[in-house]
């Protein structure tokens, strides 16, 4: 029965986050939560030269967000950059090269940031689906390097930045939100699901399911709707914060019986970790 059950949830689930999944739940969207205009408030989205941050990133700028662009690819970025400029006519994009899988960069990177620019809304977009067992130039596993700990770090980095500033709000994977919500009482954490998007990561990381699925995935802007409706609705601090979000709403983090919830010990203990590796590439940084 469990096994049935669990199918019948996945096969669900799965069809929920295919474009037919966002235009159902589209129907009760309210347009005017997104319909705001952000002039003076600054945006750093990580892995915004392609896919759902790229399309977060053009969306805030055209409601006049400041809009900091945070890539690993110098060319492809600057290509991002002006498409996003032209497009919108908004010129306070910015570029900052920095590789999220190496945490020395991003300690470099933030102390540099947070001397030159205010922050508003921090977007913990960028991420990676390696199949094979990768190790970074620091002997890390190249999936847990750029999602995980880069994440944590940058987090952590602008932290201080993020406490000056007025309606301040992040968003990053579900552990760290919920412990940092907890933490941080007077910044709004959120994480979300994008759904199934056409991006690049999907196509390359995914092929088979891409070539299954293609005619059914979402569009980019589509996975990005619930990231801008995060990052600039006022609606979404009026629920609490630390949730997990689904096309606007919050939806539990665990499937019906799947079993994957981890005892407050192991998330704190999560948390121990990545303070102590995050501290130890700090000390090996230049000029921190």
């Amino acid at each position: 029965m469990s096994w049935y059950r669990n199918t019948v949830w996945f096969v669900k689930g799965l069809r929920e986050y295919t474009r037919g999944g966002y235009e159902s739940a589209s129907k009760r969207f309210n347009p005017a939560d997104v319909e705001v205009d952000v002039a003076g408030r600054s945006f750093l989205v990580t892995g915004a030269n392609s896919g759902i941050g790229k399309a977060t990133a053009k969306e805030i700028a055209r409601r006049g967000g400041t809009v900091h662009l945070v890539c690993r690819n110098k060319e492809r970025a600057e290509v991002a950059k002006e498409e996003i400029v032209t497009e919108t006519g908004n010129q306070n994009i910015f570029l900052h090269i920095v590789d999220i899988s190496n945490p020395k960069e991003i300690w470099k990177f933030a102390e540099k940031f947070r001397n030159e620019h205010k922050l508003n809304v921090l977007i913990n977009n960028a991420g990676c689906m390696v199949n094979n067992r990768e190790l970074t130039e620091d002997g890390l596993e190249k999936n847990f390097a750029t999602n995980t700990l880069g994440t944590y770090i940058m987090t952590t980095a602008l932290v201080p930045l993020l406490e000056k500033a007025a309606d301040a709000r992040v968003r990053q994977q579900v552990v760290l939100t919920e412990q940092w919500a907890k933490a941080h009482r007077n910044i709004h954490f959120s994480v979300m699901h994008p759904g199934w998007a056409d991006t690049p990561a999907v196509r390359s990381s995914m092929p088979d399911f891409y070539e299954r699925m293609k005619n059914s995935l979402r569009t980019e802007a589509q996975g990005a709707d619930t990231v801008l409706w995060l990052a600039v609705s006022a609606e979404a601090t009026n629920l609490p914060s630390g949730l997990f979000f689904q096309d606007r709403q919050p939806v539990p983090t665990h499937l019906p019986l799947a079993y994957t919830h981890s005892p407050p010990e192991d998330e704190e203990k999560l948390m121990e970790v990545l303070e102590e590796f995050s501290q130890k590439f700090k000390s090996a940084s230049p000029g921190i």
